[in-house]
């Protein structure tokens, strides 16, 4: 997982949040898409242990809930660890 690219990083967990039917928030306009963000995008090769991907939600989930299911959807090598809601 260590050489794939920012944008297909990007497109995982879009892809991972669709399959795992979260109520995620979609951008209005012509072509809309998930509202998450992430922080700066890694080098091509580098490798992190904690990075932060903003999710944003229409129903409140769980933490818990939310871990499970996106989890279950991801590939291997890519986890969510933790999650906490922000007012």
């Amino acid at each position: 997982m260590r050489f794939i690219s920012h944008l297909d990083l990007m497109r995982l967990f879009q892809r991972a949040l669709r399959r795992a039917n979260l109520p995620v928030t979609m951008t209005q306009g012509f072509s809309p898409h998930l509202k998450i963000n992430t922080g700066r995008a890694l080098k091509l090769g580098v490798e992190s242990f904690d990075e932060t991907l903003t999710v944003h939600m229409s129903n409140k989930v769980g933490p818990a809930v939310f871990i499970e299911s996106l989890n279950s959807n991801l590939p291997e090598g890519v986890k969510i660890t933790k999650a906490e809601e922000i007012g």
